[in-house]
């Protein structure tokens, strides 16, 4: 009787060769994986852990461990296909956080506030209490300034306030941590500063800041210096890094977005009290933390100094505004605050 083609030796010889050498690869692939150190990103969704993931997946020096609430997202399916390995988990559950941090080098932490409000500083503390659990060597905090200290306790910018609790939180627990303070983003003025139309035609921007220098940043830019920092543990660990891209006055950003949009700007100063006063969520916060900076922080150039250092290719924000312009302007109506993390 004859035998099917299929089944005959040297089908079968081929087939089993063939399996021989795809579980030579997969070994390989594997062995190659097993030797890349392993970081951790949360918030690998957001704006920051997504530039993180992101920069470190296209260096390739490390494993990317990405952690998300919804591993099905379409966000973690791209960071998937760019070669990390997606896990779910969540701030509020130790066991999960546990399981992603297990035998991690390094860990990115982000938390947000304009999520979760109060619960924040209890994530946070979860996250930073199960890294000293399971002894990582390099824990990168995104976190920010305390404008209460800086304003004597004057003016509460819960968002920021309870980041630097969490900052000293870390420093207590004395884990070997480089604090990144993330400036104003670009993006905000997609978001939550959009240009408005006045009656004149002209278009003008307003918050607490007056003539103070605002130190600016594209989100994006938040990944290569994070990658920049892993990559140098020696240079970074145990410090605090500013994250800016621009430091210039509000009237000088009002100036480059009439160039590059091609439209009247204009910044209009409005004073604390009456930007606290719009009694939309979040406004006397907001009104807070602009005030802080205008009567506290005159400048952050030695950040942007430093980042220009670690990553030459910071975007300015004529060049990011180039890049992004048509997202201008898409609608009049005043946008929904939102901040994005």
């Amino acid at each position: 009787m004859t035998s099917h083609p299929l089944n005959s030796p040297i089908h079968t010889l081929s087939n089993f060769q063939r399996l021989l050498r795809s579980l030579h690869l997969l070994s390989q692939t594997n062995n190659t994986m097993s030797q890349k150190k392993i970081i951790l990103v949360t918030g690998a969704t957001g704006a920051q852990g997504n530039g993180v993931a992101s920069a470190l997946l296209r260096d390739g020096k490390f494993h990317v461990r990405c952690l998300t609430r919804n591993a099905a997202s379409q966000k973690a399916r791209e960071l998937e296909a760019m070669g990390a390995e997606v896990v779910e988990g969540d701030l509020d559950d130790i066991n999960s956080l546990r399981a992603a941090v297990d035998g991690c080098y390094g860990v990115f932490g982000v938390t947000n506030f304009w999520e979760h409000f109060e619960k924040e500083y209890q994530q946070g503390k979860n996250l930073i209490n199960v890294v000293r659990e399971k002894v990582v060597q390099h824990f990168v905090f995104s976190s920010l300034p305390d404008y209460k200290a800086l304003s004597n306790g004057k003016f509460a910018v819960p968002h920021c306030d309870t980041k630097a609790e969490l900052e000293r939180y870390a420093k207590y627990l004395q884990i070997p941590t480089t604090f990144i303070h993330i400036a104003f983003y670009y993006e905000n003025f997609l978001s939550f500063f959009p240009p408005q139309l006045a009656e004149d035609g002209s278009y003008y921007f307003g918050f607490p800041q007056g003539e103070t220098k605002l130190a600016m940043v594209t989100a994006e830019d938040m990944g290569p210096i994070v990658k920049a920092v892993f990559d140098n543990p020696q240079l970074y660990k145990n410090r605090t890094l500013g994250v800016v891209g621009e430091d210039r006055s509000c009237d000088e950003y009002a100036e480059t977005m009439s160039k590059v949009l091609g439209k009247n700007i204009r910044y209009n100063h409005i004073e604390r009290d009456t930007y606290a006063s719009f009694g939309f969520a979040g406004a006397e916060e907001l009104a807070n933390m602009f005030e802080v900076q205008r009567l506290h922080i005159p400048s952050r150039q030695h950040h942007l100094d430093e980042c220009l250092i670690m990553h030459p290719a910071m975007q300015s924000f004529e060049s990011w505004l180039e890049k992004n312009k048509h997202l201008f302007f898409a609608q009049q109506k005043e946008a929904e605050p939102s901040i994005a993390l």
